[in-house]
């Protein structure tokens, strides 16, 4: 799947455009961005995720850059999509902008600072924790080694933030 791209599963589904980060229309708004650059992982995640029908309006980055641009846009690229994501799922060690840098700056926009953060990384380091709490981070969850316990963690995070968590408000218009 190139990076940037819309997942789409179903009838029904759409492609987001070439750059991932095209306007949103009514029923088609991204539920859930996925920052992951591991393929594995990423492949895991998604097929968790579908396991519970859950993937209808995922949209997919592979780094820190393309988590930026998808979220407030970019020169090259244009203004960003109409509506932000319900939820972010985001890993911590990326390529080009690390996880939390790209927390950091949505906790600092008030666009996207009421959007749940939920990191899903591999790493224990205390200090990773420590911080992403300070920045705004609303779960911290070190992502399992064993399979089956990898896909019902993340069926569980996309079960709460998508179905049972009520967001304080929906964004509306951005950039």
């Amino acid at each position: 799947m190139p990076a940037g791209s819309h997942e789409p599963h179903g009838p029904g589904s759409e492609e987001a455009g070439p750059t991932g980060a095209g306007s949103w229309g009514a029923g088609n708004e991204v539920e859930l961005l996925v920052v992951e650059d591991n393929p594995e992982d990423l492949d895991l995640t998604l097929r968790a995720f579908r396991q519970c029908k859950l993937t209808n309006r995922v949209h997919v980055v592979r780094d820190g850059v393309e988590a930026l641009e998808f979220l407030f846009g970019s020169p090259e690229k244009g203004p960003p999509g109409t509506t932000a994501p319900l939820v972010i799922l985001l890993d911590l060690k990326l390529p080009k902008i690390d996880g939390l840098e790209v927390l950091r700056r949505a906790k600092a926009d008030p666009r996207t600072q009421m959007i749940p953060v939920v990191v899903l990384t591999s790493s224990k380091e205390q200090r990773d924790i420590v911080e992403t709490y300070k920045l705004g981070v609303n779960s911290f969850i070190v992502k399992p080694v064993n399979f089956e316990r990898f896909a019902e963690t993340v069926r569980h995070l996309g079960l709460y933030w998508l179905l049972h968590n009520e967001p304080s408000r929906r964004a509306g218009p951005r950039g």
